[in-house]
């Protein structure tokens, strides 16, 4: 195989790769969804699909959708039929079908479907080879990745600061927390606002100058609330305030940026490259936040940072799912010279160990090391994913005082 260069964009590299497989002959046989309740304390099931191959080679993906589970796995299987006999290393080719072959395309629920069946087409490709995914779509661009975790839930700005103290004590250097979290889902503007700012001036206290405070609004502030919450929160010196807006105003992004010094960040629910093509031009946030079993996938995920690498632009993958999120993410950031942050939530507590075999990532000082196993370097058990059965949950939201609907 000719040498990978720094050069290549990502379809040659991967041409390159799947040059190398072409003699094994492989070829799809067959694809199952598996839904797992992810707990009763979320309104998600875990999805995951598996592809099955003519040399027992089975790759494995993920298509976490909150509330809508049993959606995900349909979308997921629609694309059986067109995979089934084709050769699985045609990562690109098969992405471009499923991207333009339906008459209509895009949006979250077909991206994720897409994103889930790249990712074990990707698994299925490092396993033929021998390689993590991570060395075949460039190799090292750095020897660990640095994360943040969820500190963890907390109504006082004591117990919030209290909770980010324990991460830092636990070898953390940086953390996230939604600090929109008002008592029974009502949403007083005022009061959320104030509320948040004390609980930022507190961690901060608590936590020292060099922490990375990372502050997730989660589009729950209307612009009057992100622009004085923003304001407030610049002598906190936060490592960034997410999606302080909603994703389908651009306009009123750039009115945000335009007013506040704080850094901004944006992206999980954005699909495709094309989303974040007048985000990026325009500067309206330093940090893309990209989902890459939303997003489209791996190489979908590679094209979006490189794009915003043109730009200056910082890339920092969505990543609230479950461990086979994490993995396919992690491999991102090993060969990504933008990725220089990863998020981590709840999936990697040890509670979840059997679900993979035991396979985790492992930490260290507050990096992820890289995954050293062929693929996506994780299985999922079946055995144990029957034993959390599908779960049907009803979303769960924020109300305004009068009773009217407020974002999530």
């Amino acid at each position: 195989m000719a040498a990978l260069t720094a050069l290549s964009t990502p379809s040659e590299l991967l041409a390159e790769v799947r040059e190398k497989a072409r003699p094994l002959n492989l070829k799809i046989t067959d694809l199952k969804t598996f839904l797992v309740h992810a707990g009763a304390e979320t309104d998600e099931n875990y999805v995951y699909v598996k592809i099955y191959t003519n040399k027992g080679i089975v790759g494995l993906g993920e298509g976490t959708f909150p509330s809508k589970g049993l959606t995900m796995a349909h979308a997921i299987m629609e694309h059986k039929r067109y995979l089934v006999g084709k050769d699985p290393t045609e990562i690109e080719r098969h992405w471009q079908a499923m991207f333009r072959g339906p008459r209509y395309r895009g949006g979250p629920i077909i991206m994720t479907a897409i994103s889930a069946v790249e990712i074990a087409l990707w698994d299925i490709l490092g396993q033929s080879l021998g390689q993590p995914i991570w060395q075949l779509i460039g190799g090292k661009a750095r020897d660990k990745v640095r994360i943040y975790k969820h500190p963890g839930h907390a109504y006082t700005p004591e117990e919030v600061a209290a909770n980010w103290l324990r991460a830092k004590e636990e070898g953390f250097t940086a953390g996230k927390s939604d600090l929109l979290m008002t008592p029974n889902n009502i949403m007083d503007p005022e009061f959320a606002v104030r509320d948040a700012v004390a609980k930022v001036k507190a961690i901060r206290e608590a936590v020292g100058d060099e922490f990375r405070i990372c502050i997730d609004l989660h589009g729950k502030t209307t612009t009057t609330m992100a622009m004085d919450f923003c304001k407030q929160v610049e002598q906190y010196r936060p490592h960034f305030v997410e999606e302080p807006t909603q994703a389908e105003d651009l306009g009123e992004l750039a009115h945000l940026r335009a007013h506040t010094s704080v850094p901004l960040a944006t992206g999980e629910r954005l699909f495709t490259k094309y989303a974040f093509g007048e985000i990026c031009a325009r500067h309206l946030v330093d940090y893309v936040q990209p989902d890459v079993i939303h997003c489209g996938g791996i190489l979908e995920m590679r094209k979006i940072a490189a794009l915003a690498d043109t730009f200056r632009i910082e890339i920092l993958p969505h990543n609230p799912n479950s461990r086979v999120c994490t993995f396919a993410s992690l491999h991102f950031c090993v060969a990504t010279p933008n990725a220089t942050i990863l998020e981590i939530a709840e999936s990697e507590e040890p509670v979840w160990d059997d679900l993979f075999f035991g396979s985790a990532v492992t930490y260290e000082n507050g990096f992820a090391l890289p995954p050293d196993r062929p693929g996506l370097g994780i299985d999922l058990d079946e055995a144990v994913a029957a034993k959390s059965p599908y779960v049907e949950k009803h979303w769960h939201g924020p109300r305004f005082e009068d009773g009217s609907i407020h974002d999530r």
